[in-house]
């Protein structure tokens, strides 16, 4: 069963008001489902689907603003999906473009950038080698 969001806290993951969302939902912009009340639901997927386009606008050097003094950039926007604290060391999911990709990190940096569910957050790729695989 996919995740339901409903318009307020999907329009707090996407970074808008309550009204834009709305909006996007009467315009076709956003795909929404009705509960049997006539309440909308936004499906994760739909969430997902704009979020690139809500966290990331205008030219690269722009968007970047808060990593300007990074020199990776090979930056991935999306929403964290899950956090699991066990001990020093903390795993945290993020879905980008309805992909998941897991990060390890400390469990006092998850404390200190206070991170929390459906939130969005960038993960930043440093890598020496990057492997191609073609499926079957």
């Amino acid at each position: 069963m996919p995740k339901l969001y409903s318009p307020r806290e999907a329009a707090q993951v996407l970074g808008v008001s309550y009204a834009s969302l709305k909006q996007w939902i009467y315009n076709g912009k956003l795909k929404s489902v009705q509960t049997p009340g006539g309440h909308h639901r936004i499906p994760e997927a739909e969430v997902d689907r704009l979020l690139p386009r809500a966290s990331v606008k205008g030219k690269p050097e722009k968007t970047r603003r808060m990593f300007r003094r990074v020199s990776g950039r090979n930056q991935l926007t999306g929403r964290i999906t899950d956090i699991k604290v066990n001990g020093l060391l903390a795993q945290v999911t993020l879905s980008i473009g309805g992909q998941r990709i897991t990060s390890i990190i400390t469990a006092d940096a998850v404390r200190e950038l206070r991170l929390k569910s459906g939130q969005v957050a960038v993960a930043l790729i440093k890598s020496t080698e990057v492997m191609i695989v073609l499926p079957d």
